[in-house]
């Protein structure tokens, strides 16, 4: 397996040096930020990392917040917004000029507090308020908070938003549920009115990291607990089965573009394990290293991103042979993972 790294040359002394405290920084080796860009947060770093998915190579890497954890770009794969999570207690949204490569205004969030997973849908940036039991979300064009509506629900964590907006999904890891909620016409009293209304689907303990298949169909979460898989019915908005998958310490899961397959991380065992979606059976369990999190499905090639964040790499998995190919240098503590495509 090869490992990337980028090299960093010392600075010279002397004159030199003194010279250099005169002129403006400049980075000599800068490049200019791929139309398709992989973006990787290092928690030790407090960095993000662009990367050139076709050379592996590191673009550039962005300062951001003391706690980030998750990232994700606008649709236009111009701007990157990063959580900024402090257990719970912070309240910021950094902002990432993704082409001119530097950080833009950090977004204040309160009276939301804590916020961890985040997405964007319809031009605007929604996020778990995990504080705050909650989820809000973000306007660029009024740079307001626009939407909040809680769960009641204790660690409301991931999030996922139905690409018309009408739908959020969250993960609340210590209440072992999923919140439905769903933006509704109601018509009583024949006086129609949009609401916002929630549903809460029990699934286990620690029910933390979940994905949404690609026909929208199912949810599938797993618990870090008891090592279960619960896998919800969106139609009926009911737990349909429930796997004992063994995946203690799960962190992460995610579907395959196909959907055949389901990808799930475990920062206990630092194991992979891929499970058919069809057949509900284990696939195989792929040692990462010391403690899996974060994972990214490359929607172009058959490749997957697994940040191990206890070895400071991000293993990239050959789809199809189901293997390590190779390691990624990203900086320490990797986790946070997205797509960035500019248009």
């Amino acid at each position: 397996m090869k490992r990337f790294k980028r090299k960093v040359r010392p600075l010279l002394v002397g004159s030199i040096f003194l010279m250099a405290l005169a002129l403006p920084i400049m980075d000599c080796n800068a490049q200019a930020t791929p139309n398709r860009v992989l973006l990787a947060l290092s928690k030790a770093d407090h960095t993000l990392a662009i990367v050139d998915p076709e050379t592996l190579a590191i673009v550039a890497r962005i300062p951001v917040g003391e706690d980030p954890h998750e990232v994700i770009a606008s649709t236009d794969g111009k701007i990157a917004y990063v959580s900024v999570y402090g257990g719970g207690s912070f309240h910021e949204i950094n902002s990432i000029d993704l082409v001119a490569q530097k950080p833009l205004r950090n977004i204040d969030t309160r009276p939301l507090f804590g916020p961890h997973d985040i997405t964007f849908v319809n031009g605007k940036a929604w996020f778990t308020a995990e504080g705050s039991k909650a989820v809000g979300r973000y306007d660029p064009k009024t740079d307001q908070l626009d939407w909040s509506m809680g769960t009641g629900q204790d660690r409301t964590h991931m999030i996922y938003v139905t690409p018309d907006g009408k739908k959020v999904y969250t993960t609340n890891v210590n209440s072992g549920t999923v919140s439905i909620l769903e933006d509704k016409i109601l018509s009583p009293s024949n006086k129609p009115h949009k609401e916002w209304h929630q549903t809460v689907v029990p699934t286990a303990r620690g029910s933390e990291g979940f994905d949404v298949s690609p026909d929208g169909s199912e949810l599938w979460t797993a618990s870090s607990a008891d090592g279960t898989i619960s896998i919800i019915d969106l139609g009926t908005k009911n737990l349909s089965t429930k796997i004992d998958a063994k995946v203690m310490g799960a962190n992460r899961l995610k579907f395959t573009p196909s959907g055949k397959r389901v990808f799930i991380s475990s920062l206990r065992t630092g194991e992979l394990t891929i499970y058919d979606t069809q057949s509900r059976t284990e696939v195989k369990r792929l040692k990462i290293g010391r403690g899996a999190a974060g994972i990214l499905m490359d929607p172009v090639g058959s490749r997957v991103f697994v940040a191990s964040s206890a070895d400071n790499y991000l293993a990239i998995v050959d789809l199809k042979t189901l293997e390590v190919v190779c390691h990624l240098d990203v900086g320490g503590t990797p986790d946070g993972l997205a797509w960035a495509v500019q248009k």
